[in-house]
């Protein structure tokens, strides 16, 4: 299927007319049809590169890439090629639209100065950094090929950072700074993408024009998503009364939102971010017990099948990129990337700390009410950032020709670099980050109370709110009944205990904690047990039994959730 690069979008197919556009799907959904086979044997064997990679403890986004790397050298196994077309619009908006759905909007707006330094400015001085070193170490390379390899490296992937920094101690404030980073800076690097390929395409560039276009299509991107975002959440908060109908709607919506704006030329990526960011915030207004743990669930499932087979498709593509080589040596290519690879890890390095502490320099007021990351976390946030399938996606969609029908200059060696800077970053970042944080031994520098502290303290708010409750409400029942009374009993006793762990050290509030759950999850282990005699036994309905099962499946997720 050939790109149509007329418009300013990266999901529609050329075609003057309808029927094309019908025979480009039927064409599209007879190959899902003829390499079913291949596509469900990827599945299985993501799935069982992600179980290696939980026994082995190496994040399971570069355990990916290096597994489909292995795949692809397989003999037997077909050349596997990405469709741009099918990771712009099909993988890319579910991927944004979970990240922010799972951001918090409070610390995002905290901190949203150095959130947008990073996920705007750092993106577009990375480009200009790298065209420009681009243009010094490959002949014939031009200024607008290096802004086009620049928009295509720069912006960081956050799910292969998330999943790294996963169980590790990284401070509060750098982790919202890489979510909230990666919700904006693909926007921007594909407006980048976008301008400098025009220029090659059409020969011309005009600044005004360009940062004109930039604004709108930002604006207008996020003004899309927050109407889509305010209809949906009238249907889902008056109209959508069941989970079989609100979690479906959350799978359309990110879609929904990044074609409309994308139909308009305007930013599907800021129109999915904004939106999803809106339904978050507002998701206690829609969301009961039961909706909140299925969407939840839902979502996690899709996300990691999302992720899962992009990154396994980032290493089955490595034998496509080397044949599709003309020109340049293995060696020649190689060394390229490397030297690349090598600007863009050192000036995200530079550039994490200028926009840490410039800002801080120049205004007396931020260094008033905030307190120095020191050096330390900004070097983390630097090295944190590994490219990924936003990156291979842009780069597989350069057109193979230019407007006149000549060849795109360039563009296999494009590939091939930002293959090299892709598996650079992830593969010896990723696994060198979890060092660093040992070694560096970063600490907490803001007034951010633990986790743990926190989760104790609302416990005992609640429980203490709960007995004034059950006092004014109550008071007969419980002189009345015992099996009432009982209820008071126990939530005082979990006050006292409650009020006594947080006396205790940091350290014995985490251990006492553990213990806890330790002896519930026991506890449930053994009920679970006695619960399947009594269903051998078949004294009781297997409609009791699934029930009271289900019972134990929600406390003992909550339980792992402590």
């Amino acid at each position: 299927m050939q790109n149509c690069w007329s418009r300013k979008d990266y999901i529609m197919p050329c075609g003057d007319n309808k029927l094309e556009k019908e025979s480009d799907i039927f064409l599209f959904l007879s190959m899902i049809h003829a390499n079913l086979l291949l596509i469900l044997a990827l599945f299985f064997a993501m799935a069982l590169l992600y179980l290696l990679s939980q026994r082995w403890k190496i994040s399971y986004p570069i355990f990916l890439v290096i597994g489909g790397l292995g795949i692809s050298f397989i003999p037997g196994i077909p050349a596997i090629s990405i469709d741009p077309d099918i990771v712009f619009l099909i993988f890319l908006p579910p991927l944004l639209f979970e990240a922010a759905w799972y951001t918090s909007w409070n610390e995002f707006w905290k901190w949203k100065r150095s959130i947008l330094l990073l996920g705007f400015g750092l993106v577009l001085i990375t480009s200009m950094a790298i065209a420009y070193f681009s243009v010094s170490i490959i002949p014939g390379f031009t200024l607008a090929l290096g802004f086009l390899l620049g928009g295509i490296i720069s912006p960081p992937d956050a799910v292969a950072a998330t999943s790294v920094l996963k169980g590790v101690n990284m401070p509060k404030r750098g982790l919202t700074m890489l979510e909230g980073e990666s919700l904006v800076n693909d926007a921007a690097s594909l407006t980048v993408f976008r301008f400098a390929l025009a220029s090659i395409l059409t020969g011309q560039f005009v600044f005004q024009k360009a940062a004109t276009d930039f604004v709108v299509l930002a604006v207008m991107g996020v003004f899309v998503g927050l109407v889509i975002a305010h209809i949906l959440y009238l249907v889902l908060r008056y109209w959508a009364k069941s989970s079989s109908i609100t979690t479906p709607i959350t799978l359309i919506a990110p879609y929904l939102m990044y074609i409309v704006a994308e139909e308009f030329h305007w930013s599907g990526v800021l129109a999915v971010v904004s939106g999803g960011l809106f339904l978050s915030f507002r998701s206690n207004d829609f969301l009961n017990y039961h909706t909140r743990i299925q969407t939840k669930e839902v979502w996690a499932t899709v996300g990691f099948l999302l992720n899962g087979f992009v990154f396994i498709l980032i290493g089955l593509e490595l034998p496509v990129i080397v044949a599709a080589l003309d020109g340049y040596s293995i060696k020649e290519a190689v060394h390229y990337g490397l030297i690349i690879s090598g600007i863009v890890i050192v000036a995200r390095i530079i550039l994490v700390y200028v926009v840490t502490f410039l800002p801080r320099l120049l205004s007396p007021k931020i260094r008033a009410s905030e307190k120095s990351p020191g050096l330390k976390l900004p070097f983390i946030i630097g090295w944190a950032g590994m490219r990924g399938v936003v990156s291979l996606a842009s780069a597989l969609a350069i057109p193979l020709t230019l407007d006149n029908g000549e060849a795109f200059p360039h563009r296999n060696l494009i590939l091939f670099i930002t293959f090299i800077v892709i598996l650079v970053t992830l593969v010896f970042q990723g696994l060198t980050l979890p060092i660093f944080l040992r070694l560096l031994k970063v600490e907490e520098t803001d007034d951010h109370v633990p986790f743990d502290l926190q989760k104790e303290a609302i416990r005992l708010q609640l429980a203490k709110e709960s007995v004034t409750f059950l006092n004014n409400k109550y008071h007969q029942e419980m002189k009345e009944y015992e099996t009432i009374a009982r209820i008071k009993e126990q939530l005082e006793r979990s006050i006292n205990a409650t009020e006594q762990t947080l006396t205790e050290q940091r350290q014995q509030v985490a251990s006492v904690r553990k213990l806890y759950g330790k002896i519930m999850l026991d506890l449930i282990t053994m009920r679970r047990t006695e619960l399947n005699k009594l269903r051998a036994t078949k004294q009781y309905d297997d409609e009791v039994i699934r029930d009271l099962e289900s019972s134990l499946d929600l406390e003992e997720a909550r339980l792992y959730k402590q």
